[in-house]
């Protein structure tokens, strides 16, 4: 006997089951559920839903549009009701609509869909074909829009990343691509001037700063392309994020010095040094995250020296905590060549502090910094930033007027040079440079910009060092 309810209990579980799927599967065709010419077992099972008088929408909620998640499932009935705008009204009484739906959600029975649209609430705004209420605040690229009186009002603060923009520079003649970049939407451009760049103008010392002779060769003696990467292989250090830390200043000076050492040693050292050292521990004139000099750096390095990049990596690194951005985790004593403490990084051993030799000025001239390129590796530039050069994606940059006039100053490594035949078959000269925003930026962390017209300032002041002191 026993035995014989178990069995019975199983079979009603399971056609309660096979109704709630059965209704579920009908919600994909409307015109199935309208129809008034429905089989016998359609017309039970919304019966069924129609004798139901609860209070489900009360509880679940209403929804917008078409969610198949925004339902109730009545286990007595063996049905399943819906309390969003796909539901709708048929004769002879409801079909899929929860019972207390045209009560709760504020819309009255009537006739097909077909027949009569629905009518948007009263008040509220709609965006993309989706509806907000009076009153919601919205987050539209690095604006906020709020819904007052039906009608959106938005900040309108100039964005980063800008669709008209990019569009201008890659339907013109200017050398270059533009791409929408994730790590900027969102923000303005000066949110872009402040997080992503960071060095200070050059100072006027700095400026004042004699440059080395150069020996003004022909530009028939270099090579017509190279590169520091392919003449000193696993050297050259590739391209590092500073990601929303505004220290170009750390990141430039720390690169081009560990490149100068490994080059100086004939790969004895080749570690690369840490920029987050500097942005944490150089904190004479300079502000981290908010900005610092490269003349400052280069004192640093040469004073005090710092660790590799394996020892004391960026903040944002999880072996570090939150904080680790304002607080500097190293402490060394003038002349030691190692830490008084261990690493940051907990997993690398050697604290080893890495010093350079007094920075100098190269000549502005381009084939002086050319030569100075082949001869004993990358060079340290300072340069004009624009709110195009954040979209730049490939090709010889140079700067586009629809861009406006504002900049910052940024500083970047150059290692290299090229030429290419532009489409008029001219010769189009540039540079190669590193920039700090991560490989998905540019051609994999790189960049290439005009040679020879100082495009953006980059050929007015380049700082080196010969390598170790």
């Amino acid at each position: 006997m026993w035995h014989r309810i178990q069995i019975l209990l199983l079979y009603c579980i399971a056609s309660e089951v096979s109704v709630a799927k059965h209704l579920e599967s009908r919600r994909n065709f409307p015109e199935g559920l309208y129809s008034v010419k429905e089989s016998g077992s359609a017309k039970w099972n919304r019966m069924k839903r129609s004798l139901h008088q609860g209070s489900s929408c009360r509880i679940r909620g209403c929804c917008t549009g078409r969610d198949d998640e925004c339902s109730f499932t009545i286990v007595s009935r063996a049905a399943v009701c819906y309390c969003d705008q796909f539901c709708t009204s048929g004769s002879p009484g409801p079909v899929d609509c929860c019972t207390d739906y045209w009560e709760v959600c504020g819309r009255p029975a009537g006739p097909r869909r077909a027949e009569q649209p629905w009518l948007p609430p009263a008040g509220g705004c709609y965006k993309d074909g989706r509806y907000y209420g009076e009153g919601t605040i919205i987050k539209d690229n690095c604006n906020s829009c709020k819904c007052f009186n039906s009608l959106w009002k938005c900040s309108t603060d100039v964005c980063l990343v800008r669709q008209d923009l990019i569009q201008h520079i890659n339907s013109g003649d200017f050398g270059w691509k533009a791409d929408n970049y994730s790590q900027f939407w969102g923000m303005t451009v000066e949110e872009g001037f402040k997080k992503r760049l960071g060095t200070f103008p050059p100072s006027h010392s700095l400026l004042n700063m004699r440059e080395v002779p150069g020996k003004s060769l022909p530009e028939e003696k270099f090579p017509a392309i190279f590169s520091a990467i392919y003449e000193w292989p696993e050297w050259i250090h590739d391209p590092l994020d500073q990601r929303n830390c505004g220290a170009s200043w750390a990141f430039s000076t720390a690169s081009v010095a560990a490149d100068r050492i490994a080059i100086h040693s004939k790969g004895q050292i080749t570690d690369n040094l840490s920029a987050q050292n500097l942005i944490s521990c150089d904190t004479r004139n300079q502000h981290g995250c908010n900005g610092g000099s490269i003349d400052g750096a280069w004192r640093y390095l040469k004073t005090h020296g710092v660790v590799s990049y394996a020892c004391y990596p960026s903040f944002w690194n999880k072996h570090l905590g939150p904080s680790a951005e304002n607080q500097c985790y190293v402490s060394n004593e003038y002349g030691k060549n190692h830490t008084n403490g261990p690493c940051p990084n907990a997993f690398e051993k050697s604290n080893r502090l890495y010093r350079c030799a007094s920075h100098y000025r190269v000549s502005s001239k381009e084939t002086d910094i050319m030569k100075e390129i082949k001869d004993r590796g990358p060079v340290q530039a300072i340069m004009k930033v624009y709110e195009d050069f954040f979209l730049y994606k490939e090709g010889i940059y140079q700067h586009s007027q629809k861009a406006g006039s504002k900049w910052k100053t940024h500083s970047v490594k150059l290692l290299g040079w090229g030429a290419l035949p532009d489409k008029n078959g001219q010769k189009q000269k540039f540079w190669i440079a590193a920039n700090s925003w991560g490989k998905s930026w540019g051609e994999n962390g790189y960049f290439r910009i005009l040679r020879g017209q100082n495009e953006c300032d980059i050929e007015k002041l380049i700082l080196a060092t010969l390598g170790q002191p």
